[in-house]
Order: C-alpha cells, then sequence, then structure tokens
C-alpha cells in the first residue's frame, strides 16, 4: 500500500457512498454479474448489462473502463453508470482490473485486452455485436482507454507489450471523459510512483503517455470535461492532437450556470450527467 492510495481510496469511496445511496438494479435491465473474464486474480471479474426487451438480438457493445486514479474503484462502483448506458440500446460490459500499487503497470492493461478478448470470445453467449464494439473510459479509466487504443492502432506501439488485442480489432468509436492524459502534468507524481514499478523512469512516462503514441488510425473519439473537472485543461490539448492527426473527434465541455464537478456523468441524479451520456451514445450510433 502507499499514502496515496490509502488516501485516494478512502476519499473517492465516502464520495461514491454518497453519490450511488439508494440506487438499485433498474427494472428494464437484465444482468449477468460476476463473470471470469482471466484466472490469476478475483479481481478479474466482468457484469454484462442488457435491456430486458432486447432478448434475442444481438445489440452493439460499450465496454467501460473505470477511474481511480489507477488505485481505486471496481465494477460495483460503476454498476448503475452502466446499465444507464445499457437502458440507452447497449451491451454494456463493466469491469474490474487489478489495480495499483499491489499490481504494478502493464497489468491493468493486460486485464483491459483480456476483456476486449472476452467480448470476441463470448459474443454468442451474450448476444454481442462484434462488429459495433464501443468503449467508454474516466479519468484514469480514460487514459487506459487511450492507450489501448494506441496499442490497437499502432503497431510499432504495440510491440513495447507481451499482449495483442484481437486481431486487426480497433474499437468502433470511444468516449474519454474527465481523461488524464498528460502523464508529465504537475502534481502527478505520487499516482505515477504507484502506477509503475520504476516510479516514473523518463522511459515509463513516454510508455504511458497516449499523445505521442496516437496515429491517424485512432478511433473516433468523443472528448469531454465540465467547469468544475480539475483535470479539465487536458481536454483541449488531446482535442488539439487528435485534429492534428485528422481523427474525428467531438469536444463537448459542459457547465454553463451548474459546476459540474469531475466525472459528473456517473451521478444517475443529475440531469447534465444523463445529457452527456445520451450525447455520448448518439455519438456512437453515427457508426453502427
Amino acid at each position: 500500500m502507499s499514502g496515496y492510495s490509502d488516501e485516494i481510496r478512502a476519499r473517492f469511496k465516502a464520495s461514491d457512498d454518497i453519490r450511488d445511496a439508494g440506487l438499485t438494479t433498474p427494472d428494464d435491465i437484465l444482468r449477468f454479474d460476476d463473470i471470469s473474464y482471466a484466472d490469476s486474480s478475483p479481481w478479474q471479474a466482468l457484469d454484462v448489462y442488457r435491456p430486458k426487451a432486447s432478448a434475442g438480438r444481438r445489440l452493439p457493445v460499450i465496454v467501460s473502463v473505470h477511474g481511480g486514479g489507477w488505485v481505486y474503484g471496481d465494477k460495483e462502483r460503476y454498476q448503475y453508470y452502466c446499465m444507464s448506458l445499457a437502458q440507452r440500446g447497449f451491451a454494456v460490459v463493466n469491469f474490474s482490473y487489478r489495480l495499483a500499487p499491489e499490481w504494478k503497470y502493464p497489468a491493468s492493461m493486460e486485464d483491459t485486452n483480456a476483456v476486449f478478448r472476452w467480448v470476441f470470445d463470448r459474443a454468442d453467449a451474450y448476444g454481442l455485436d462484434t462488429r459495433h464494439v464501443f468503449a467508454v473510459g474516466d479519468s484514469a479509466g480514460a487514459h487506459m482507454l487511450a492507450i489501448y487504443c494506441c496499442i490497437c492502432a499502432n503497431p510499432e506501439y504495440a510491440a513495447s507489450y507481451a499482449f495483442a488485442p484481437p486481431e486487426g480489432f480497433i474499437p468502433t468509436a470511444v468516449a474519454l471523459n474527465c481523461g488524464a492524459y498528460l502523464m508529465d502534468s504537475p502534481g502527478r507524481e505520487s499516482a505515477i510512483s504507484a502506477l509503475m514499478p520504476g516510479g516514473g523512469t523518463p522511459e515509463e512516462l513516454d510508455l504511458i503517455s497516449p499523445l505521442g503514441h496516437m496515429n491517424a488510425a485512432f478511433p473516433p473519439t468523443f472528448i469531454m470535461t465540465s467547469n468544475d473537472d480539475f483535470l479539465k485543461p487536458q481536454a483541449p490539448v488531446l482535442a488539439a492532437r487528435l485534429a492534428e492527426l485528422d481523427v474525428p473527434f467531438v469536444y463537448r465541455y459542459y457547465g454553463g450556470s451548474a459546476r459540474l464537478g469531475h466525472v459528473f456523468h456517473c451521478d444517475m441524479r443529475l440531469k447534465e450527467g444523463s445529457m452527456c451520456n445520451d450525447e455520448e451514445c448518439d455519438f456512437f450510433r453515427r457508426f453502427i
């Protein structure tokens, strides 16, 4: 354990407990829980959520990569957000992954890849349309998803890892929400030290900096931040990089008179969160 992980876990848990108090599984959702996608750790489990009205049909897929500073979070914390996406007509895969500092990088990326492979391997059993596999990630999860897209789209970068995505696979489109993309930004030293085996050497920082490994094959992207998101300065940098590469993207900044904090879209009681999730799912439907 580390001081950073202890503090993040306590603070984020307290906030999430308040956010999710009283929420239950919606009546219109069918859920398949606690499915193992790998064998080395009980953390390597996922849920699948589908609208009950979609029985017998293959649905486009959304894989959710949760946030939590690389040291906190699991699928239980994201179940209500993910079920709300399923209510919008998708099969949603919500997974836990091995957390730092107990498991150093790239354990979380190995798990992310294993989940996408599971989607292809179990598509028939769960009615998953593997022609349309989307993904969402927030905060550290947005960083992880951006890195995974680089692995899928950039063979030279993919050679840095011992695992491989499904052959020829690049996510159809992704949403990167309130994300961390600048790994050398001030104040991130404790997080990087917890995450990386070498504590954040220059070589490690380069490896986990997505902007330097993106190319024109990066998937279409919905970028989101908000007026009280502490990571909001990083979103326009990502947008500029995608524009430079001529990758299609939408950039949305939420707020106005409302003060919307980091990952506000995970709060099922916020109308602005519902608006954001509607717009992201509408963005995905452009590619179906």
